[in-house]
């Protein structure tokens, strides 16, 4: 596999021209499932396992799925901010610092299972009950220079689920782990 492959396994997030209900629902979909989906790939992993990196340079599984714990708690707060401001500026993080903290690099995943688990149960609730004209809210990524709405945005955090479980699901196969 090219460097490329292995970083992006699923390729890059591209936005449909026109974001319909049928697609917002398979999105949310994704997001809802993602806990369940995640938790079946690493549950029975070993620490070894978890701590082998998806590439060479990259992150360790173990850090993949802290990693997802703390892009979906900001990404809640991101939508929570859209959806109660106007056109909030969110603040962004250093997520290559946070996946090389202590916490990433060396606990156990259960905590970040469970931070998962209830995150993406309230986050669905959310995101099954906001209207048109909530969709439409924006917020604004001073990192990226850009503003995002929240429609586009459930498609961002779908792709990502499916990106980083991707990472997993390769590693495992790669490895022939089962």
């Amino acid at each position: 596999m090219t460097l490329e492959q292995l970083k992006y396994p699923i390729g890059q997030f591209e936005s449909p021209a026109k974001i319909t209900k049928d697609i917002l629902s398979q999105w949310i979909a994704a997001i809802s499932s993602f806990p369940t989906r995640l938790k079946n790939e690493v549950n029975h992993l070993t620490n070894e396992q978890l701590d082998t990196p998806y590439r060479a340079n990259g992150w360790t599984i173990r850090q993949v799925i802290h990693h997802c714990a703390d892009s979906h708690m900001n990404s809640l707060t991101r939508f929570k901010l859209a959806l109660t401001e106007d056109q909030p500026t969110i603040k962004p993080y250093y997520e290559e610092r946070w996946a090389e903290l202590l916490d990433s690099k060396n606990m156990p995943i259960a905590p970040s299972l469970k931070i998962l688990e209830g995150i993406h149960e309230r986050w669905t609730v959310l995101l099954n009950h906001l209207t048109e004209e909530q969709n439409g809210r924006i917020f604004i990524h001073p990192e990226h220079g850009k503003t995002f709405r929240l429609d586009e945005n459930i498609g961002v955090y779908a792709w990502h689920c499916k990106h980083h479980l991707a990472h997993i699901t390769e590693t495992k196969k790669r490895n022939n782990w089962k």
